[in-house]
């Protein structure tokens, strides 16, 4: 889900065309006007030129192209009403008229192209997304779920935040993280953990084996040694990591076991009041960074009772500033929604978020998922 409001483009055009075109009709109009009624030594016929230029700002190449038209058309009259269209001064004018006319909509159309390759390529970018990052079902077991995902900027909607939720025997496995990068490199690093997340999800007893199995998929793709760069270039040498936070959640206890790989801890909301958060006492390295720390991977038990909501998040939740480049303060918003479900914490949460981030913009990408024990 993403509250931003959106339109395609060519909807988008159609909106204001009505209102911006009355902009260059205008300006012929008072220029041909005020042309006719000057001086003779006065000419404000060149003015026209800035009609279709302004067109071709908004507007496809056929309406730049007619407005060009109907301002060639309107030196004409200046020209036979002044004087006649075979003054050397109109001819030139008419000329230059014409050609700039011709070179205006030779642009709008460079545009438009341009504009229908961008259209392609974002609704190939959100086609990924959504076959990626796929929604998690509203009931699961004995928890109600919701998710919401942020794109930094409206126009990509594409980038390395990743969620997961898989049922098992005995509960409920769920994986939040945070690819490095963005766009299409980070959703391909985000498609292998997530791969990796459903693939050994009901294979894996344990809830360390589940991380050391995402741990070994993932290394050999994020060391750089099998990307490199156009003509043998060589790729990030280790740079890139997948933070993440891996859950269970079992369906007759009311608990939760939490590994933590770098992520930030998620927030508790309990039924009785107050926000908690899931600090681990021995907390992992990103997965792809597991190498250089030889350290177990360990889980840690925390209560989830009845009632009890759960927030995980990425990053950029909290990396939102607002004009006075203050942080955005999770835990404390979250303690003000006590008694809410899944589904209207996060789109509190998204407004306010949005609202509190400087231009409604928010610096990085940012998804959360709200999981309610409901028995």
């Amino acid at each position: 889900m993403d509250l931003r409001p959106s339109h395609p483009p060519h909807h988008r055009a159609r909106q204001v065309s009505h209102l911006q075109l009355a902009v260059p009709f205008a300006l012929i109009a008072l220029v041909t006007l005020v042309d006719v009624l000057a001086p003779p030594d006065v000419h404000l016929g060149p003015f026209l030129v800035a009609a279709p230029a302004v067109t071709a700002s908004f507007a496809g190449p056929r309406m730049t192209g007619f407005v060009g038209l109907v301002a060639v058309l309107a030196q004409v009259v200046v020209a036979t009403t002044r004087t006649s269209l075979t003054d050397l001064n109109h001819t030139f004018q008419i000329i230059a008229l014409v050609m700039i006319s011709v070179f205006v909509t030779f642009f709008a159309h460079l545009r438009e192209v341009h504009e229908k390759e961008l259209v392609q390529l974002r609704s190939v970018a959100e086609t990924a997304q959504q076959v990626v990052l796929r929604p998690l079902r509203d009931r699961m077991g004995p928890l109600g779920v919701a998710c919401v995902y942020l794109a930094a900027a409206a126009e990509a909607r594409i980038g390395g935040d990743l969620y997961a939720a898989a049922r098992t025997a005995t509960g409920t496995r769920l994986i939040i993280g945070d690819v490095r990068g963005k766009g299409l490199e980070a959703v391909g690093d985000a498609a292998l953990v997530l791969g990796a997340f459903r693939a050994a999800a009901h294979q894996e007893a344990e809830l360390p084996g589940l991380v050391n199995y995402l741990e070994a998929a993932v290394s050999p793709d994020l060391d750089g040694s099998e990307d490199e760069g156009p003509a043998g270039a060589p790729g990030d040498d280790g740079e890139s990591f997948v933070t993440a936070a891996v859950l269970e959640v079992p369906d007759e206890e009311p608990v939760l076991h939490l590994v933590s790989c770098g992520h930030p801890p998620p927030l508790v909301l309990r039924r009785a009041g107050g926000v908690e958060g899931l600090e681990v006492s021995h907390p992992g390295p990103p997965l792809g960074l597991a190498g250089l720390v030889a350290a177990p991977v360990t889980a840690q038990t925390f209560a989830f009772a009845a009632g009890d909501v759960l927030l995980l998040y990425t990053d950029g939740v909290l990396e939102a500033r607002d004009g006075d480049g203050t942080f955005y303060p999770l835990a404390e918003r979250v303690a003000a929604c006590s008694g809410m479900r899944p589904q209207a914490l996060l789109d509190h949460l998204c407004r306010d978020l949005l609202a509190h981030a400087t231009g409604n913009t928010l610096g990085d990408d940012a998804a959360m998922v709200a999981i309610q024990r409901l028995v």
